[in-house]
C-alpha cells in the first residue's frame, strides 16, 4: 500500500508494486489506452442514439433533479483506483460515501465517480476533456500514485498535474486538490519530493487542500484489501471523512453562492 511510515527497502519482503490496478500489456492485445480511445467514441454515440427515443425533448439530464425539483451540482472526483474502489463495489468507494454525507447535510450537489484505475497524471491530461464534457461545477483532482509507484519523473508528475488544474481553472471550476505520500522505496529524497509537489500546487494555484487520501489507511492491514495495496471497505471510509474535512467548507460557500444568485 502506499503507506505514510518510513521503512528502508531492505525491510520489505515484496517489491513495491508498479501501478495500482493496472495490467501489463501483452504482445498482440491492444493496450487499454487504445481500447478507451476507441470505447469512450462508441459510448457517446451510443448514449446520443438512446437519448432521441426518449422522451419528447430527447435530452437526457445530466443530473438527477434534487429534493426541491432542480438539478443538482456536480461534485466530479477525477483519480485512480483509490477513487474508483478498484476491488469493491462502486457503492463503496468514498465518492459514494460521501454522497451520504451531502445528503445528510442537505447540501443540494452529486458526487460523480471518475476515477479510474491504473491512471497516472499523464493518463488524466488525455481523459481530462471528456470528463469536463459530462459537466463539472466542482473537480476533486486525485493523481500522481502511480507516477510515484513506478518511479516516474517528477518534473513530468508535477506539469501534467499543473496541466489539468490550469485546464479546470479555465472554465471556471472551483478545484480541490488531493495530495499523496509514497514510502522510500526510491530513496528518501525522491520520496520527499513527490510529497512536496502537492502543497506547492495548491499554493501555487491557490487551491483547498487534503493533504493525505491515505491518512490512517496506508500501511493497515485492517483498511486494506489482501493484496496489500488498495483500501478495503473500512479503509474507503476513513478516506471519506478525510476529504469531507475538506469539501464541506468548500461545498457550503458554493451553496451559499448559488443562493445569494452569485455565478
Amino acid at each position: 500500500m502506499i503507506a505514510h511510515a518510513r521503512v528502508s527497502a531492505k525491510d520489505q519482503p515484496n517489491p513495491l508494486p508498479t501501478s495500482l490496478a493496472r495490467p501489463e500489456p501483452v504482445e498482440g492485445r491492444p493496450t487499454v489506452d487504445a481500447c478507451r480511445a476507441r470505447f469512450w467514441p462508441a459510448v457517446a454515440l451510443l448514449l446520443t442514439m438512446m437519448s432521441a427515443g426518449c422522451g419528447s425533448s430527447g435530452a437526457v439530464p445530466d443530473v438527477a433533479p434534487g429534493p426541491q425539483g432542480p438539478p443538482r451540482a456536480k461534485v466530479v472526483f477525477f483519480g485512480d483506483s483509490l477513487t474508483a474502489g478498484h476491488g469493491l463495489d462502486r457503492s463503496e468507494a468514498y465518492p459514494a460515501l460521501l454522497q451520504a454525507k451531502l445528503d445528510e447535510a442537505r447540501l443540494p450537489f452529486e458526487a460523480v465517480n471518475a476515477g479510474v484505475s491504473g491512471d497516472t497524471t499523464a493518463d488524466g491530461t488525455r481523459r481530462l476533456d471528456w470528463v469536463l464534457s459530462r459537466g463539472a461545477d466542482l473537480m476533486v483532482v486525485e493523481l500522481g500514485a502511480n507516477d510515484g509507484l513506478r518511479g516516474g519523473s517528477l518534473e513530468a508528475a508535477r506539469k501534467n498535474l499543473a496541466e489539468i488544474l490550469t485546464r479546470i481553472r479555465a472554465r471556471a471550476i472551483p478545484i480541490v486538490l488531493v495530495g499523496m505520500r509514497i514510502p522510500p522505496n526510491y530513496g528518501p529524497d525522491y520520496s520527499e519530493k513527490f510529497h512536496a509537489m502537492y502543497p506547492s500546487l495548491a499554493k501555487e494555484f491557490g487551491v483547498p487542500f487534503v493533504e493525505f487520501l491515505l491518512d490512517g489507511v496506508g500501511g493497515r492491514a485492517d483498511r486494506t484489501l489482501p493484496d496489500g495495496i488498495h483500501p478495503n471497505a473500512a479503509g474507503q471510509r476513513v478516506m471519506a471523512d478525510t476529504v469531507w474535512k475538506t469539501l464541506e467548507p468548500v461545498l457550503r460557500s458554493l451553496a451559499a453562492q448559488k443562493l445569494a444568485g452569485k455565478p
